[in-house]
């Protein structure tokens, strides 16, 4: 069983090199990889998850003991984040294919989007897997080329900005780790997570609350926790559809799970406890004003997310096991139920033109079957009863109320507060978009949308041959409508136009459908899932088992 264990990172890196040499030439070749790759890794992480109940498991490669060897190891955490985000992943890639294929993007951009997409999905099962400092790195820095590849997709002006930007974000990170990882080092002579366990309390308490507090900073960035989260707004709502869902679902999460991992394994005691509750707050508070204040759908959900990363690190903070089991039951229920919701997003922007909530209306009557899908995932991400956000919700208010400290019962209030203004927030987004009749200058079906670059072409092609100003339709109000119109406009993968319809691709919608029901069926199972998670967490706390499995002769 132990062979299987780094077969979620080999897979789809061997997929890559198939993937690159088909290209263009074999495109249903190329999709046919894509997709039976992942359909293996979501077998294989399953399979993983049942064994690692047993116990852990783990893998030297090479054969080189630690600290020499890279070493994988699969528990009871990393196995549910693994099945988890393959089933996600697997949903995402399937829906771009319907997205592609509607498009009819068959050019090179499109061609690089499987190798790109399967290479991040190796990094991010590197993440979950890797057993030392090193290689949890490595796994980073693999996410973060494909990334940049994935924003930038088509190479508009907008997707190059938000693609830099988060390049910026992440190199600073990633210079943060390493420092990180050279002061370990040096200090321990090892960045095994097995090794630093037992070696981090001969260290002094001033070099370990050093080394925790750069590896917090660093996962803070890339979990997306105030005050470290200004680039995700501006980062995320530019790129595809399927690009910034399983960006918002996925990456922010590998922070989150970094932060479970080292904190109980190697950072036991809680030192730094009170300030991942104040971190916590700030998240979910200030995350959530910011949501109300918006009125574009794709910025709304990015800081919905911000807000939200602050309900998991409130159950890092309390460091016990009920909250830590809460915090991976809200992990689980957020990669799927936010990668739902963004994916939602892409297809209100295929008909109605645009995610400015201004410009929609009408959409409960119109599109029934995309009001479904959007209003389920949104009464779960609010804690509506008895979804699974509900469900991890209150795991964490009873965790508070049960530690019973100031702090704590500060972020119980608080995280009622923000579940209120998440409703409200959803609420909004429901009157806007689907309960009210459609404003005038919504777009029609068969209009094409057009990029903001290709806009600026026109214009400017307009000025050339007509040797005047470009004239910008209006509606009957003078409001512009239609390519050029002011308004946030639909564009493809490859940021080309595309027409709008009433009637979104088939693929696209089973896609969408199938996370929807990942995302109910967290409620039909919370039963075996909270037991699961907290055996998972008394692992996590109890730490003797990682550390037997991994260093055991």
């Amino acid at each position: 069983m132990n062979a299987l264990v780094p077969l979620p990172v080999l897979l789809p890196l061997f997929a890559t090199g198939l993937s690159l040499a088909a290209g263009i030439r074999l495109k249903r070749f190329q999709r046919f990889i894509s997709v039976a790759v992942l359909t293996a890794v979501v077998v294989i992480s399953v399979v993983l998850m049942i064994a690692a109940d047993d116990g852990p498991l783990s893998v030297h490669l090479g054969d080189f003991a630690p600290p020499l060897g890279i070493t994988l190891v699969a528990d009871r955490l990393s196995g549910l984040m693994l099945t988890v985000s393959s089933l996600v992943t697997l949903c995402v890639l399937v829906y771009s294919l319907g997205q592609g294929m509607a498009d009819k993007d068959d050019e090179t951009p499109l061609a690089v989007f499987h190798p790109a997409y399967l290479i991040l999905v190796a990094g991010i099962a590197c993440t979950f897997l890797a057993g030392d400092l090193m290689n949890l790195f490595v796994g980073f820095e693999i996410m973060l080329v494909s990334s940049f590849v994935l924003l930038t997709l088509g190479g508009t002006g907008p997707r190059i900005r938000a693609g830099s930007t988060y390049v910026i974000i992440s190199l600073l990170s990633s210079m943060i780790f390493l420092v990180a990882i050279a002061i370990t080092y040096a200090a321990t002579g090892t960045v095994n997570f097995a090794q630093l366990a037992e070696r981090f309390d001969d260290l002094s308490l001033g070099v370990t609350t050093l080394i925790q507090a750069m590896l917090l900073t660093v996962f803070g960035i890339k979990a997306a926790v105030f005050p470290v989260a200004a680039w995700l707004p501006d980062s995320y709502p530019t790129a595809p559809a399927p690009v910034t869902a399983v960006f918002a679902g996925l990456l922010t999460k590998v922070g989150v799970y970094c932060m479970l991992r080292t904190e109980t394994l190697l950072f036991p005691g809680n030192r730094l406890g009170n300030l991942l509750l104040v971190v916590a707050l700030a998240s979910m508070i200030i995350g959530i004003l910011g949501a109300v204040a918006q009125t574009d759908l794709k910025r709304l959900l990015s800081f919905t997310l911000i807000s939200h990363i602050g309900y998991m690190v409130f159950g890092i903070g309390l460091a016990d096991r009920a909250g830590i089991a809460g915090a991976i039951v809200y992990v689980v229920h957020h990669i799927t139920v936010q990668t739902t919701l963004f994916l939602v997003a892409g297809l209100i922007e295929r008909r109605g033109g645009t995610t400015e909530l201004t410009r929609l209306g009408g959409m409960a009557r119109g599109a029934p079957l995309l009001s479904l899908l959007f209003f389920v995932p949104a009464m779960n991400i609010a804690g509506i009863p008895p979804f699974s956000g509900f469900i991890g919700k209150l795991a964490l208010m009873r965790a508070g109320v049960d530690n019973g400290s100031v702090l704590a019962w500060v972020l119980v209030g608080g995280s009622t507060l923000t579940s209120l203004l998440t409703l409200y927030v959803i609420v909004k987004v429901w009157n806007l978009a689907f309960w009210r009749s459609e404003p005038p200058g919504q777009a029609a079906e068969g209009t094409v949308m057009e990029s903001q670059e290709d806009d600026a072409d026109d214009a400017d092609d307009d000025v050339a041959d007509e040797g005047g100003p470009a004239v910008t339709p209006q509606d009957d109000q003078g409001i512009p409508v239609g390519p050029g119109g002011g308004q946030v406009v639909a564009t493809s993968i490859t940021g080309k136009a595309v027409t709008t319809t009433k009637r979104p691709p088939r693929t696209m919608l089973a896609a969408t459908a199938a996370t929807v029901v990942l995302g109910l069926s967290y409620t039909v199972l919370a039963g075996p899932l909270a037991a699961y998670t907290d055996r998972s967490a008394q692992e996590l706390l109890t730490r003797t088992p990682y550390i037997e499995e991994v260093l055991r002769p």
